[in-house]
């Protein structure tokens, strides 16, 4: 799954991608899990919540396509790939492994592995952080891949923001076709296809 991840990159031929790849492999992203005890919490669940990201993605595409002809502009296959694989980089290198304990079904403590996060190195959030890190990298952007990975967990966060963060991500919506599709996408991917219920 790797080698198809950084294949699928590699084929945009974007500016920076390989930087983002490599930094990507050295920081253990392909290792990582995709959550500390929801969806994809074992080694290499980020590598495979990205990959289910992009086929919903690619799904969505299809159809809104199907639906509405005039809106393939806006969702160029490029910004899919880029926007659905990278919209989490912003979880490379903040998981530990960790012992915890529970009880067994005799009732009896065990120990077992488990992850812990720290977002001490660069606490900024969430899908902004994701852009700093890609830019910082180098990855040429479009405006519409920004939006995107930016609002990709919609408005989960926004109670506590400003009228202004809620007036953006209305804007995102209503502007920006890509960032409802990866909105879209992560959320089908993380509650159906990950979900263990």
């Amino acid at each position: 799954m790797k080698e198809q991840f950084i294949k699928l990159l590699q084929e945009t031929n974007r500016q920076g991608i390989n930087e983002v790849i490599n930094y990507l492999d050295k920081a253990g992203f392909f290792n990582a899990p995709a959550s500390v005890n929801r969806h994809l919490s074992e080694d290499g669940g980020l590598l495979t919540h990205s990959m289910n990201v992009l086929t919903m993605a690619k799904m969505l595409r299809q159809q809104i396509i199907t639906l509405r002809p005039e809106l393939e502009e806006q969702l160029p296959e490029e910004s899919i790939t880029i926007a659905a694989l990278l919209h989490d980089v912003c979880k490379t290198n903040i998981y530990n492994k960790i012992q915890k304990w529970r009880k067994d079904a005799d009732n009896r403590w065990e120990q077992y592995e488990a992850y812990d996060c720290d977002y001490s190195r660069f606490p900024i959030g969430h899908g902004e952080k994701s852009v700093i890190m890609l830019l910082r990298l180098g990855l040429q952007l479009t405006n519409d891949e920004i939006i995107a990975i930016r609002w990709h967990m919609g408005a989960w966060n926004l109670p506590m923001h400003s009228f202004e963060d809620k007036s953006n991500i209305s804007e995102a919506y209503d502007n920006c076709p890509l960032a409802v599709v990866i909105n879209t996408a992560d959320g089908m991917a993380t509650h159906i296809m990950e979900s263990k219920k």
